[in-house]
């Protein structure tokens, strides 16, 4: 924490006026004092270590160095992941978790790690999806970083639709092994997470064949490198795909098979096998090879989603908070940015929205621990709706935070423009996850077919009012009749009205189109814009209730609840603003009640105003993490603004070379 003394005047001015205990809610973010404590001590552990320091801040760098500085750092922050969980007797998946969602790992290697994959997606698939035989075989090695695996899905003409996935692994039972193939240029594995120079093994997805019949995708375990050359095997054709628009560190991959032959107990055979004859064994529940594709779009909305939007809003309102600029009256003092009403409008959804999500995504990961247990004991009835919400909690959550974070560099100005402000940075990780685990769209059309099937449960009189995510839809069309009241538990109920009746609407329209005699992916195709509109409005009705039943169910004091529900009341307004046509036309809303959300949502920004810097004062993110010379705790931006400007190797000399070389002999020409 800063010197008070450093503080830039109107910063230290702003952390006055706040009405709440920062600290309260910053414990109740991290989910306890215990929590909270022990972030910060990993973060501390971490963050001192002197071997993380840049000489030349990354944007210097070429692609090659940048990626060579990342590895060098990555194995010093995997020898502190195990030295720590040494020291405190932690789970490394437990110790990785705090890291990810506190934007750690990014601070350190300002983008991310080459081999994260392993951690999030190779490892779980193997403790997942592996026997015990294999799990004794592969999990201890994976553990301890003597192996580094990839997760080889996605291929160069396939991604979210796995069914369609080219790669084939053929059995043959003479030499009780498995033969490898990518028979087409569209069959190479591309995106895979460190699978360029970075990991030696990977699990790969692979189309089954076994005694002349295809048997589907199943996962294999694949050695890439040789452990003491790092050459590729025999068979094995593997690189980097190239330079991106950001997670340049990320060390993404191509790879592709010649006729690479695998042990028979390579393939992942927890759940379906092939016997040494051929005979396959298939699996009861075909749906848990999916496993880790669910478990890392729960990361992506417990984790990332709001670890971007947190960052990009501290810079954002501790800026405004001391950049002064343009007259509101004439002859006064320059006023903060923040105090204009139009920066506020920018800014203040932005809060509402990362606790949105924040509570959500509590939410979600619940969800996933009590599935998971479910799942070990063969209890599959609430894997439908975990992969449903997590798809559409994936899509619109990610959406949102591009959003945001596009929202909060404007309301920078220019300086939010350069790569110091740690905004270009953000907003390219953040609108990657827009499309890796699962192109959106496609998100939410596999949220819609969940949502069709249960609908049609209603319509036939089967109850749903056990499930949480569901049982508005018995109940929405009374709730219609209601009259209009700007309140929080009004507000909940006219996005229940909006999501069921756009369900609703989808699943009669498909119902007269395969009447009329429409094939039914013709109906589903012509119906796709509204299935899509119709899983976001279940998304928001959703999160905004779990924020509200968050609020009535936790023990707050007085003063951090009413901030609480201003900011509830705000980014219901908001939405229900953006979106008012679906209001007025599914709701209790009427045109004659829209000026109170108007008026509600003004007098919001308003109440929100002297709470701005305490709110994100308390996401706690210390200025090593946020990495920002705008957001910085001390509000010292100018400073910090000339410093990285003469970080930048043009200004190492008074004259650059380009002068004598170009420029020099081009003036003359003209003289």
């Amino acid at each position: 924490m800063a010197d008070p003394q450093s503080v830039n005047e109107d910063l230290r001015n702003e952390r006055t006026k706040c009405t709440f205990n920062q600290e309260e809610l910053t414990n109740f973010i991290d989910g306890g004092v215990e929590y909270t404590d022990n972030r910060r001590k990993i973060a501390k552990f971490f963050l001192s270590d002197t071997r993380f320091k840049d000489e030349v801040p990354v944007e210097y760098l070429s692609h090659k160095e940048h990626y060579e500085q990342s590895i060098r750092k990555a194995c010093i922050f995997f020898e502190k992941i195990k030295e720590w969980e040494e020291m405190t007797n932690s789970n490394m998946l437990d110790i990785y978790s705090v890291i990810w969602t506190s934007g750690l790992d990014i601070a350190i290697l300002k983008q991310t790690i080459p081999f994260a994959v392993h951690t999030v997606m190779f490892l779980p698939s193997l403790i997942g999806q592996g026997t015990p035989e294999q799990k004794e075989e592969w999990v201890g090695r994976a553990f301890k970083y003597s192996i580094l695996g990839t997760y080889a899905q996605t291929e160069l003409g396939h991604g979210t639709f796995i069914r369609g996935l080219e790669t084939t692994c053929t059995y043959d039972p003479d030499n009780e092994e498995f033969i490898l193939n990518s028979p087409t240029l569209t069959s190479y594995k591309w995106w895979p997470g460190g699978l360029g120079h970075s990991c030696n093994y990977a699990i790969v997805l692979a189309q089954l064949y076994t005694q002349g019949i295809h048997r589907g995708i199943h996962p294999f375990i694949v050695q890439l490198r040789d452990s003491e050359t790092w050459m590729p095997m025999p068979g094995i054709k593997i690189g980097e795909i190239g330079s991106k628009m950001g997670m340049n560190s990320a060390n993404n991959g191509y790879l592709a098979f010649n006729n690479v032959r695998l042990p028979r107990m390579h393939m992942l055979m927890k759940n379906s096998k092939v016997h040494k004859d051929g005979t396959y064994e298939k699996s009861t529940h075909e749906k848990l090879t999916y496993g880790t594709m669910i478990l890392v779009r729960v990361l992506i909305v417990k984790s990332l989603v709001t670890s971007y939007v947190m960052k990009s809003i501290t810079i954002a309102i501790r800026y405004s908070a001391i950049r002064r600029q343009s007259e509101l009256k004439p002859g006064e003092r320059e006023p903060q940015i923040l105090d204009f009403q139009t920066q506020q409008y920018k800014l203040f959804p932005v809060i509402a929205s990362t606790l949105v999500y924040k509570f959500a995504a509590k939410w979600l990961w619940d969800k996933y621990t009590a599935v998971t247990s479910q799942l070990e004991r063969g209890d599959l009835v609430q894997l439908p709706e975990l992969h449903a919400m997590a798809c559409c909690l994936k899509a619109v959550g990610t959406a949102d935070a591009s959003v945001s974070v596009t929202s909060c560099r404007l309301a920078c100005g220019g300086h939010g423009y350069m790569n110091c402000s740690n905004f270009p940075n953000i907003y390219s990780l953040s609108t990657a996850t827009e499309t890796y685990e699962g192109e959106n769209t496609v998100l939410l059309l596999q949220t819609a077919r969940f949502l069709m099937k249960s609908y049609e449960t209603v319509q036939i009189g089967i109850n749903v009012s056990t499930s949480e995510t569901l049982s508005y839809l018995e109940k929405y069309k009374s709730l219609k009749r209601s009259p209009w009241m700007t309140t929080l538990d009004c507000m909940v109920s006219a996005f229940f009205q909006v999501a069921g009746s756009k369900i609703d609407d989808c699943y009669f329209t498909m119902k007269r189109l395969l009447d009329s005699g429409t094939a039914q992916e013709d109906a589903w195709n012509q119906t796709s814009i509204k299935l899509t509109q119709a899983s976001e409005a279940h998304c928001r009705a959703f999160v905004i209730s779990v924020y509200v039943k968050t609020l009535e169910t936790n023990q707050f004091s007085q003063e951090l609840m009413a901030v609480l529900t201003q900011l509830g009341e705000l980014i219901c307004a908001q939405w229900i603003l953006n979106r008012l046509g679906d209001f007025l036309q599914h709701s209790n809303l009427k045109p004659n009640d829209v000026q109170s959300i108007q008026l509600l949502l003004e007098e919001c920004l308003k109440r929100i105003r002297p709470n701005a810097v305490g709110l994100v004062d308390s996401f706690d993110i210390q200025d090593e993490i946020l990495d920002s010379a705008l957001g910085c705790y001390d509000g010292n931006v100018y400073e910090r603004l000339l410093s990285e400007a003469n970080k930048s190797p043009l200004n190492k000399e008074p004259v650059n070379r380009s002068f004598e070389l170009y420029l020099k002999p081009f003036l003359k020409s003209n003289i």
